[in-house]
């Protein structure tokens, strides 16, 4: 069988003196799924994904992404690990403002040490596959919210990862540019990105995953799985083998 991308096994984490955020959490997520994780503010997602990304440590339990023990890595460790493993996007975009939207996209490859003509020939390939290479040397803060959010994908894509954490990624979207960056996501998977999506709306799981896991008071309460996403066929539809391999 198949590695997982993804394997919690019993994790808990607590903060000070409050009620657990996380209790004996398991999860495992299988190359090419697409997986929400849903639930209301406080009920752990947002821990999960920190877990998950190696911004945090369980208190107990472990936690493997793509083969590595995410939880015993040191900061250097797992800087590396999400440089070379996971691609993040974010609510609020984090683009840097004072750099071009190519320079943005390089950003995680010039870090993992690729030559600057290498990074911008990788950028300048996902900003095209992703629709938004007439912007390449145009600063972040003269695009669309949909705009900036196809850059941080792009970014996020930068040096192919094994896995790709989505934190609301439409909270910040318009109905319209939410659909769009939607139907990205459920491309991207198509051609077999592994994909978690952090979210409370249902409408955004429906659209773009395949299996929702629901949390509630740290621990996991439903876990269903539902047929492939289907594409919507329109002129926001790419041709994601290039972008995920």
């Amino acid at each position: 069988m198949t590695m997982p991308v993804i394997e919690l096994r019993e994790v808990s984490r607590r903060y000070d003196d409050g009620p657990p955020a996380l209790h004996e959490v398991s999860l495992t997520v299988r190359p090419g799924e697409a997986v929400a994780i849903l639930g209301p503010s406080g009920s752990g997602k947002s821990t999960l994904l920190n877990l998950i990304a190696g911004l945090d440590r369980p208190d107990t339990g472990t936690v493997t992404v793509d083969g590595v023990r995410v939880d015993g890595l040191g900061e250097a460790g797992s800087a590396l690990y999400r440089r070379s493993k996971v691609g993040m996007v974010f609510q609020f975009f984090n683009l840097l403002d004072d750099l071009t939207v190519t320079d943005n996209v390089a950003l995680p490859a010039r870090l993992a040490g690729m030559a600057r003509g290498e990074a911008d020939r990788r950028a300048a390939e996902l900003l095209e596959l992703l629709g938004i290479d007439r912007y390449a040397r145009v600063r972040p803060g003269r695009l669309s919210g949909g705009e900036r959010q196809r850059v941080a994908v792009a970014r996020a894509l930068m040096n192919r990862p094994a896995l790709l954490l989505a934190d609301e990624p439409t909270g910040a979207l318009d109905t319209a540019a939410g659909r769009d960056v939607s139907r990205l996501l459920g491309d991207l998977n198509a051609e077999g990105q592994t994909l978690v999506v952090v979210t409370h709306d249902l409408a955004l799981a429906r659209s773009c995953t395949t299996r929702t896991v629901r949390i509630a008071d740290g621990r996991i309460t439903h876990d269903v799985r539902s047929e492939a996403v289907a594409s919507q066929g329109d002129a926001s539809h790419i041709d994601a083998s290039q972008v995920v391999r």
